[in-house]
């Protein structure tokens, strides 16, 4: 009688093993927004503001310039995916200095009309 035992030939060949389960590399994270990395970027902006280009990008952007605007960013950060990020960022950048200005104005109207009442 033949001995009872695995085939020495095929796919399915070899010494049977249990696999390890594989654990993820820290360079598999890299690039990812970590929340103090976050809390610090947001810090030095705002203690710093925006950077000469980015001012000028958002110039573009007010005068309808979207595609000058991507050009310039491309050729400032080096590539272009990188540039659309950019040009999205100043975009709402641009928008919630808009969204900031008119709530301004809201609020001085509206105190602009309480001492109008009050004096009235």
């Amino acid at each position: 009688m033949a001995p009872q035992h695995e085939m020495c030939v095929g796919p399915n060949k070899g010494h049977k093993v249990t696999k390890l389960p594989k654990t993820e590399r820290p360079a598999r994270r890299r690039g990812q927004l970590n929340k103090r990395v976050k809390f610090v970027r947001d810090l030095v902006k705002e203690v710093c503001g925006l950077a000469p280009y980015e001012k000028r990008l958002i110039e573009l952007l007010k005068i309808q310039k979207d595609k000058r605007a991507l050009k310039f960013a491309k050729r400032r950060l080096g590539s272009h995916k990188r540039g659309k990020k950019k040009r999205e960022e100043m975009q709402a950048v641009l928008q919630a200095q808009k969204k900031a200005h008119a709530m301004a104005q809201a609020a001085a109207a509206a105190a602009a009309a309480a001492q109008a009442s009050t004096t009235a």
